[in-house]
């Protein structure tokens, strides 16, 4: 026999694999959220970009010091790596107000990004934001990105510019978009706007 088919339930070399698996998916979903390579988690953390990948593969179970400077710089309580330990995360709930605020090219004064967070791997294949616009200061990037996307508008009126067509976008229209066409906010018509955009991506980014 093996040792793999030697271990139960209670082994603790099980209990530890687990440990590193969840940690591991944790770290991968909220850098993809804020949209940070490795070099840039350690750059803010402190944390070598070797430990860091060695981490986000399962490799080594970090160091509570450790997980506590990368959830300090990603500004996510340090009990955020083990969420899902015990049971399936066959459902994620996030209450109002308790998204991941995170770093967008069009982040800026009077606008937000909210992550709404992301189902683990293998179903971390929706990718849903909540955008809030208050301000009407600079132009908006462009986006492209994989896959394809849906933007729900709740509040406020603007012009979606799509490739080099433009729709006006009131509460309760939907978009649905290729995400390799240049897009993104055009003129602000009313504000403050908000609206929900949902990615639908590839699994294994």
């Amino acid at each position: 026999m093996t040792r793999a088919n030697e271990r139960s339930a209670g082994d603790p070399y099980l209990s530890r694999d687990a440990m590193r698996a969840t940690i591991a998916r944790r770290l991968r979903d909220y850098r993809l959220d804020l949209d940070w390579t490795m070099t840039q988690l350690s750059g803010r953390s402190g944390v070598s970009k070797a430990m860091l990948s060695k981490i986000e593969n399962a490799q080594t179970t970090p160091a509570l010091t450790t997980l506590s400077r990368i959830a300090e710089a990603m500004a996510v309580p340090v009990t955020t790596f083990f969420r899902g330990l015990d049971d399936e995360q066959d459902m994620l709930h996030v209450k109002a107000g308790q998204g991941l605020n995170i770093e967008h090219r069009g982040s800026g004064v009077g606008r937000s990004y909210q992550s709404l967070g992301r189902m683990r791997f293998p179903h971390d294949r929706l990718e849903p934001t909540l955008v809030r616009i208050d301000r009407d200061d600079e132009v908006f990037p462009m986006y492209q990105h994989g896959g394809s996307e849906l933007i729900y508008v709740l509040s406020g009126r603007l012009e979606y510019c799509y490739g080099r067509r433009r729709v006006v976008l009131e509460p309760g229209d939907s978009l649905q978009l290729l995400g390799e066409v240049l897009h993104g906010p055009g003129k602000l018509v009313e504000l403050p706007i908000e609206l929900l955009s949902v990615k639908a991506v590839s699994s294994d980014r």
